[in-house]
């Protein structure tokens, strides 16, 4: 998560956390015996010159249905198990009880309405919206192009909107690993240490940089734009602050809000699928946060090494250090840099020890095609095995805010994992910068 000023995650978070489970993938099969097999077949009428599909066309990342409890982000083609769409979505987990997809089915365009299955993710931690599957079974002998969704399988389709169903073609792998990152908020202006997570994940292996931006400063927004043009960056416009009340905690604190982090998990699960057929790996983890391999030179390495000794585990989950921000060192002390707002992370190699009886939180590196539903800190519906990578393979350095501010420095353990990549980490943030920043 984004943001300025991050507060303290309670260690309640931890106990989200598990570890290695058997995920349970009969419950989707479960989920799918549920969805309603009827359809309802809608009077043809001709479609405008040019057009194969009605409805007005979705235009935003975020699309607010009529009833305003129920909000559509991107459909998805699933056929995992049956030939289904799922729709990622946020609604009310009380005031939405029914919904239908309208199918376009080529090459007339004929519209089918079939009754959708409502699942809205169980962490929603008390808030009243949630991240939301909306998942139905396409017609027979139909490849849908096209979705709209209503609350009632009647009406005028030409004035639902109309979304793409996305993932409908297969595809070779484009990159080995995408990075999520959901979602910036709060006129983000962490540049430097953006930058240097940015082209960490490139020394590393990272070919794509997912980004569910609700807002940032002027000056990130250079940066951004120079790496949406190198091509590493994909920027997904998140005004969710538009339709509901948005919460910067994790959790409801019965402040009249909707929704907790800016919608975060309906942006990992956005971006799983969006993923899934184009990306080998996905890594779910905030901007702040660099996976680093102890053993192995990059994530290609570690990931071939892990998956070898873990076969048909797709779920690896990290464990997650604090480098006090508030604790340095005068190593790496680039006068050019000094100028940039935001951290230098090269001069922060003391991380926090671990706390009795309190787990430290987990990210994430999946196969995307094994998993069904994700939360921040572990993956809630999945096919197959997870697996905790042990420190000594790899850790999360994740600078920060102290969660332990009143250690002294004696106290903290010096790790310098991050210097190993100092040169080219170096030579590559000047390039950056004097491209952007300086």
């Amino acid at each position: 998560m984004l943001r300025c000023g991050k507060k303290h995650i309670c260690a309640v978070v931890a106990c989200i956390i598990f570890g290695s489970i058997l995920i349970c993938s009969w419950k989707d099969l479960q989920l799918q015996n549920n969805i309603t097999r009827k359809f309802f077949p809608q009077a043809t009428t001709a479609s405008p010159a040019g057009q194969l599909c009605r409805g007005k066309p979705a235009q935003n990342a975020i699309t607010a249905l009529k009833d305003n409890r129920t909000f559509i982000i991107s459909p998805y083609f699933d056929d995992r198990e049956s030939k289904v769409t799922r729709v990622i979505g946020i609604v009310h987990h009380k005031d939405v009880k029914q919904l239908y997809c309208w199918f376009c089915c080529p090459p007339d365009g004929k519209i089918y309405a079939s009754k959708a299955k409502i699942d809205v993710h169980s962490d929603r931690f008390g808030f009243p919206y949630g991240a939301a599957d909306i998942v139905c079974l396409e017609p027979e002998n139909c490849d849908p192009t096209h979705v709209s969704i209503h609350q009632s399988p009647h009406g005028n389709i030409d004035q639902l909107p109309r979304f793409e169903i996305k993932n409908r073609k297969a595809e070779t792998f484009s990159v080995d690993f995408t990075v999520c990152i959901s979602a910036m908020f709060g006129n983000y202006n962490n540049v430097l240490q953006f930058i240097q997570s940015m082209e960490m994940y490139k020394i590393l292996g990272v070919q794509k940089v997912v980004i569910y931006k609700n807002n940032c400063s002027h000056l990130m927004e250079k940066v951004l734009k120079f790496y949406v043009e190198e091509g590493t960056v994909e920027i997904i416009p998140w005004p969710i602050n538009s339709h509901l009340k948005v919460s910067s905690k994790w959790h409801f604190m019965q402040d009249g809000t909707h929704i907790g982090y800016y919608g975060q998990i309906t942006a990992l699960n956005d971006c799983i699928y969006r993923n899934m057929r184009r990306s080998k790996f996905v890594v779910l983890n905030d901007a702040d946060e660099i996976i680093l391999p102890l053993k192995h030179p990059d994530w290609k390495s570690m990931m071939s090494s892990l998956q070898e000794q873990n076969p048909g585990t797709g779920i690896f989950l990290f464990e997650n250090h604090i480098f006090p921000e508030t604790v340095s060192t005068h190593m790496f002390n680039i006068s050019s840099w000094n100028t940039v707002p935001g951290v230098n992370i090269l001069q922060h190699v003391h991380r926090e020890p671990d706390r009795k009886d309190v787990f430290n939180p987990k990210k994430m590196i999946i196969d995307p095609r094994k998993v069904i539903q994700t939360s921040v800190h572990s993956v809630l519906r999945a096919y197959g095995n997870s697996v905790n990578v042990p420190m000594d393979v790899a850790l999360i350095y994740h600078c920060r805010v102290p969660l332990q501010g009143n250690l002294p420095r004696e106290s903290l353990i010096r790790d310098t994992t991050l210097w190993r990549y100092n040169l080219s980490l170096v030579m590559n943030v000047n390039k950056v910068l004097y491209q952007t920043v300086l």
